[in-house]
């Protein structure tokens, strides 16, 4: 069995970012990169299922710029076999993202596909699902843990009531939630040697897919700063307040 997994570079989820001054846009020049939380789950899972035996290779996909070479070098410290590079130079949005992916799809023909539920910088939370749709496969999202049996792939998700178990049978795409696992700690060494390893890389204009945006960012800005909060006397004075909407309990 091949896992593909798809994993993103977004700011470091540790920095608090800034916007820049004209406010079209966050400003992450110099800002700490790394991989997105979410992918790494999805990655960590795919590597377990190596280790049980179930799958027999895990690829590791990303796409962006020629700095995305690090979070593939993550990957492929983590345990990935191989590692592909997906380049563009443009803003890509989640559609453009699943058309890419579903080439690579074409060409690899994985029979798993694992990504993150969504990515910490924009939080769209569409790509797997759009994926799926584009592949015509069926799709496991917000997964908290995961089964294989011969040709099917028991989820456990999360819903808004609590929890959901679905069988798919393969090939399918599932999105990842940090309940999933908890990734493993990347050694000095590995990294080390995962600088030597091949990263493919594959021009995104070779595969024909259009990259033109469907969304336009208008702006961006701080939240509305909260209201401060006040402190109430009695059990009266704070049921009249609560009558009347005013204030905010502290």
């Amino acid at each position: 069995m091949k896992i593909l997994v798809a994993v993103k570079r977004v700011v470091d989820y540790n920095i608090k970012v800034r916007i820049k001054a004209d406010g079209s846009d966050v400003d992450i020049e110099g800002v700490k990169m790394g991989i997105n939380p979410f992918d790494e789950n999805a990655l960590e899972e795919a590597l377990r299922l190596k280790e049980k035996g179930i799958a027999t290779e895990v690829v590791a996909v990303s796409l962006g710029t020629s700095a995305n070479q690090d979070v593939l070098r993550h990957s492929l410290a983590m345990g990935a076999d191989r590692a592909i590079l997906i380049e563009a130079s443009a803003d890509l949005q989640p559609l453009a993202v699943a058309k890419l992916l579903k080439s690579i799809v074409a060409r690899e023909e994985p029979n798993l596909i694992i990504l993150g539920k969504q990515a910490i910088d924009d939080d769209a939370g569409q790509t797997g699902q759009m994926l799926a749709a584009l592949l015509d496969y069926p799709q496991g999202t917000f997964a908290s843990t995961l089964q294989i049996e011969g040709d099917e792939v028991t989820v456990t998700r999360e819903v808004d009531g609590g929890t959901e178990t679905l069988a798919l049978a393969l090939p399918a795409v599932i999105t990842a939630d940090l309940r999933l696992n908890e990734p493993r700690f990347v050694k000095l060494p590995n990294l080390m040697m995962a600088r030597k390893k091949p990263i493919e890389t594959i021009n995104a204009a070779e595969l024909g897919v259009n990259l033109d945006a469907r969304l336009k960012l208008i702006q961006v800005s701080e939240p509305a700063v909260r209201k401060a909060g006040i402190k109430v006397d009695s059990v009266e004075e704070l049921l009249s307040k609560l009558r009347s909407h005013e204030g905010i309990l502290v």
